[in-house]
């Protein structure tokens, strides 16, 4: 299988199930955005070197994938045809809801903002957390004009919000404190 086709050289690329659209319509652009996630998340894992919680990124970036794939399967007959496509569900929302509060009640009390950083995979874990908030916008602008799976914007909330946690939790692992922002 080569790896380019041509068939994107004049700014048109295929959708799952078949039709052709603009690379600048807003369903690329989401899963476009979904795809950049999956890169920042592979960045954060690699920086973990399978330590905790690199295995939880790792099965995000498998949902990521088929997040990716829900989206660029535009609902119809077509998406239809195209069977054994994954579809974002509920329960994996839920899953994310229970390790927001894993994580989270190892940490201390959040009082205020903090600014992104500290050690380098949670820095990169919220670099992956604002890619996630791109996603989510990009998802909501194409939902104000298309059909799209609903629980897609409920999972990158989620996932955001996941990821931010995540990104304390390696901090305080190593022993790194949140920097509080101070209004000037």
């Amino acid at each position: 299988m080569k790896i380019y086709t041509r068939t994107g050289d004049a700014g048109e690329t295929g959708m799952l199930g078949g039709g052709r659209v603009p690379k600048a319509h807003p369903r690329v652009e989401a899963y476009g955005a979904v795809d950049e996630l999956n890169a920042a998340l592979g960045w954060a894992a690699a920086l973990l070197d399978g330590a905790d919680p690199a295995p939880v990124i790792y099965q995000l970036q498998q949902e990521c994938f088929a997040l990716g794939a829900d989206l660029a399967a535009p609902p119809g007959p077509a998406r239809d045809a195209a069977t054994g496509l994954p579809r974002v569900t509920a329960q994996q929302v839920e899953a994310l809801e229970g390790l927001i509060d894993r994580y989270d009640a190892q940490l201390p009390p959040l009082r205020q903002f903090i600014l992104p950083g500290g050690a380098p995979a949670a820095a990169a874990l919220h670099l992956a957390r604002t890619v996630a908030r791109r996603a989510e916008r990009r998802v909501a602008a194409l939902a104000a004009q298309e059909e799209v799976n609903p629980v897609v914007l409920q999972y990158l909330n989620r996932l955001s919000d996941l990821l931010f946690v995540l990104a304390r939790w390696v901090n305080h692992q190593a022993g790194v404190p949140d920097v509080p922002w101070q209004a000037q």
